[in-house]
């Protein structure tokens, strides 16, 4: 019997498709959504609340919600880089916002058009429309490029805890910390999510975002999982990359994923043979992009067993 648990949290309809110049048509991420849920996803970031004509991808942001927010037992998230995509995603009843701001004063700038603290300074606006609706909505800060940056190189842990007490401080309910270009090793990733955890992890929830540039995701994955984070994003067939972040590739594989920590015990209430299921869906709506996991390739291991 397991006696550990983790949510891995889907993030390849936004995540995932945001750098795809391919429409995926509303129709399809809504079959990806319920495919998923059916396979035991219960948390999925479904969109993000963005300009169109920035990202044209999530045009059909108020659709995708709309169907999502109908779905019984799924728990849907959106992102929401400022303080008017969180009111659009208020207004559309989305019950989690995941905003995000670069530990990387380059990559903020480069990413939102602000700076660091200007970001911050929204955050806190954000906080108080959310945490002040009727049913208050849930905040996870995202801490992007909090294990290094394509524009600026290194990042300094230090910087990346001070804004991780800052956005905690101010109220936020859950803080993530990203591997957004994929320059991380596991020892840095123990290190950082140790102190992560030593600091602030009797406060609130702390996930974990990996992208898989380097070959080092799931790596990275196992090494914070050791630290005891149990909150993972992952994108379906490992779709996806940052669009202000070259060389940036996509987020470590939700199959592969799940399989690693079932197979640790770690148990995720995610049916795996359903999940790589669900791969039809995005090749049918992308026969050009390149879809990645081993799991999909080779299958668990003969006497895999699902922890309980």
């Amino acid at each position: 019997m397991a006696t550990d648990s983790a949510i891995v949290r889907e993030v390849g309809l936004r995540d995932g498709l945001q750098i795809i110049p391919t429409f995926f048509p509303t129709p399809a991420k809504i079959a990806w959504i319920e495919a998923e849920l059916a396979a035991g996803v219960r948390d999925i970031e479904v969109c993000s609340f963005v300009p169109p004509k920035n990202i044209p991808q999530f045009a059909d942001a108020l659709e995708v919600t709309a169907a999502s927010l109908a779905m019984p037992g799924l728990r849907p998230s959106a992102l929401v880089p400022n303080l008017k995509g969180a009111q659009r995603a208020v207004a559309a009843g989305v019950p989690e916002l995941h905003f995000v701001l670069s530990v990387s004063e380059e990559h903020n700038l480069r990413n939102v058009q602000r700076t660091t603290q200007q970001s911050i300074d929204e955050f806190r606006a954000v906080l108080e429309l959310a945490h002040s609706q009727p049913t208050p909505v849930r905040v996870s800060a995202a801490l992007a490029t909090a294990l290094g940056c394509t524009i600026a190189g290194q990042v300094d842990p230090g910087r990346v805890i001070e804004l991780a007490h800052v956005v905690v401080d101010a109220g936020a309910d859950e803080l993530s910390l990203a591997d957004t270009v994929g320059y991380a090793n596991p020892a840095q990733v123990r290190a950082m999510f140790d102190r992560a955890q030593r600091e602030l992890g009797g406060r609130v929830p702390i996930a974990a975002h990996f992208h898989d540039t380097r070959g080092l995701g799931l790596a990275n994955a196992y090494a914070a999982a050791e630290a005891g984070i149990r909150i993972f994003d992952a994108s379906l067939a490992g779709l996806g990359g940052c669009p202000y972040a070259p060389g940036a590739s996509g987020n470590i594989v939700t199959e592969d994923l799940v399989f690693m920590l079932e197979s640790m015990g770690i148990a995720t209430g995610i049916d795996l043979g359903r999940l790589v299921e669900v791969r039809r869906i995005v090749a049918e709506n992308l026969p050009d992009e390149a879809m990645y996991g081993q799991i999909a390739k080779a299958g668990p291991p003969k006497g895999f067993a699902q922890a309980a």
